[in-house]
């Protein structure tokens, strides 16, 4: 989409989660996408118009590429299914398709110089793989909390992006239990813990490991160390423990009872 023009935009239904912004096709179609950007697990796509695209995922959502320029220099016809609600095409010849079984999917267009207001962005802690995320920084945003650390790595407002089955990952080879609270990471004047570090260091080496690995075309075709392992072997040498399962705050927790203090 970089550098490419929109000259036409389908809604194929009126909303995702939330109903598609006021004149969302007629602000979109003409412009130019400049840049795409992510804060978070938002995409956003910077127009020429100086507004941005915001796009989210939600649980089912993905983009793919569709069409090609025929002989004349027209758009190939799309073969679409019920779940693709929105089509970009490009003047490339091709289309961006996205396709959202469960409609947990979210597009919205910020204004210009609006994206740092926008309730999505506007209280988002730190990216967990940038410099801004460190010990110091983890404990200061968990000082004197009473929630789980589990709870904790989930709060958007802590560290920005970290979804469920990394947040399991990144306990599991920091050596903490999920159930032990967040404050622990904190001394009583927000000092960093060793534990702490220990903590932001796992979150950055399993999200490393899972770019490298490419799991975001599919991530059942990875092997995690204790998501989706209940009753397994931990696999930590020389531990002796098996993977439970527990349920924190509505979501699936895997650890090591014996390994994760």
């Amino acid at each position: 989409m970089v550098r490419l023009r929109i000259q036409e935009v389908e809604l194929r239904r009126p909303d995702l989660r939330k109903p598609f912004p006021r004149r969302f096709v007629q602000r979109l179609t003409g412009q130019t996408v400049q840049t795409l950007t992510r804060r978070a697990k938002y995409l956003l796509a910077a127009l020429s118009s100086g507004e941005t695209l915001l796009m989210h995922l939600g649980m089912s959502g993905s983009f793919r590429l569709e069409g090609h320029r025929s002989a004349a220099g027209t758009a190939a016809r799309l073969g679409l299914d019920p779940h693709d609600h929105v089509v970009f095409h490009m003047s490339s010849g091709k289309a961006v398709v996205f396709n959202d079984p469960r409609r947990f999917g979210l597009m919205d267009l910020v204004p210009a110089g609006g994206l740092t207001e926008h309730p999505a962005i506007s209280g988002l802690g730190p990216e967990p793989l940038s410099r801004d995320f460190d010990g110091r920084t983890l404990a200061r945003a968990c000082r004197g909390k009473k929630t789980s650390l589990k709870a904790a790595l989930l709060d958007q407002r802590v560290v920005a992006g970290l979804g469920n089955i990394y947040a399991s990952e990144a306990l599991h080879v920091a050596g903490l239990s999920p159930l032990r609270r967040a404050s622990v990471l904190a001394t009583p004047a927000g000092a960093p813990r060793d534990a702490a570090s220990r903590l932001a260091a796992a979150v950055k080496q399993v999200l490393q490991e899972a770019v490298a690995r490419q799991t975001g075309r599919d991530y059942r075709d990875s092997r995690f160390l204790v998501y989706e392992r209940e009753d397994e072997p931990c696999l930590k040498a020389d531990c002796h423990g098996v993977i439970r399962r527990r349920t924190q705050s509505g979501r699936s927790t895997y650890y090591c009872p014996v390994c994760q203090r």
